[in-house]
């Protein structure tokens, strides 16, 4: 996969803050945010996963979790548990033997440099599978706690995880999660100039509470692709049933009935599930 597309020239400095020199847009000189995106290609990446056969997978999917200094422990706890929670419910486990098998990798993110992965790429196929992988979210710590929202910059490194994928796949998705806007560094707007996004699916998963409410700024800058939509937790003990709903979704690609509607943004009329 190219990952890096042409950046048009002309950045300007602002706030302190990196932006991609793209058209219209503004940002620190262009050697600068050459560096920032060029720390995202060159940082160190996690052993791949074995290689499988060359038949397309049906789904790729990247769980990027958001570990912002907004989430306290106690909502970190709710995150991962409901996470785990949500792959073992039976729905899930059997949408995704349904499909044959699908490819999930799990990573966090805040800051610009603060991307660790907790599960890498897994071949998803039988309820022991998915009963591991589960298990291994469960028991995931993490690695940082006070760092801000850098949402581009985890978007970015969402590109550089699909494209380390270990198998062809017929769908990729990036199933994005976080309970703020962005506050640091380039927006979202410029990782999808950046990187390659054009055959990828952005979803997100918004917990409300903060101010401002991160659901419109997700359905106006963050979702984009192919059927894209937001799931919405009201609270973090909320997560593990929004999870389960998200990922029936993602894996089915195809729309839940019920849904309310909810029109917002460039990329698509966005379907908000509650």
């Amino acid at each position: 996969m190219r990952l890096l597309r042409n950046a048009d020239k002309g950045s300007h400095a602002r706030d302190g803050r990196l932006h991609p020199p793209l058209r219209g847009a503004r940002g620190l000189p262009g050697l600068a945010v050459c560096g920032a995106l060029a720390a995202l290609l060159l940082a160190p990446a996690p052993v791949r996963a074995t290689s499988f056969s060359s038949v397309p997978c049906p789904l790729a999917l990247v769980l990027a979790l958001d570990v912002s200094s907004s989430v306290d422990e106690r909502e970190y706890a709710l995150q991962m548990k409901g996470l785990a929670a949500a792959f073992r419910e039976e729905t899930v486990q059997s949408a995704i033997m349904a499909t044959g098998g699908i490819l999930v990798t799990a990573f966090e993110w805040s800051g610009r440099d603060q991307h660790v992965t907790h599960a890498d790429w897994r071949y998803l196929a039988t309820r022991a599978d998915i009963e591991t992988f589960a298990d291994l979210l469960a028991r995931s710590r993490r690695q940082h706690t006070s760092y801000p929202t850098a949402l581009g910059y985890a978007l970015g490194h969402a590109a550089i995880r699909l494209s380390s994928a270990p198998r062809r796949r017929l769908r990729q998705v990036v199933d994005i999660s976080g309970d703020g806007v962005n506050n640091e560094g380039f927006p979202p707007a410029s990782a999808y100039r950046a990187f390659d996004y054009a055959r990828i699916t952005v979803n997100g998963l918004v917990v409300r509470g903060a101010d401002p409410d991160p659901l419109p700024y997700y359905t106006r800058e963050v979702i984009r692709g192919s059927g894209a939509f937001v799931e919405v937790a009201e609270t973090y003990s909320d997560y593990a049933r929004a999870m389960a709903r998200k990922l029936l979704r993602e894996i089915s690609g195809a729309p839940l009935a019920g849904l309310e509607r909810y029109r917002a943004g460039p990329h698509a009329s966005i379907p908000v599930t509650r």
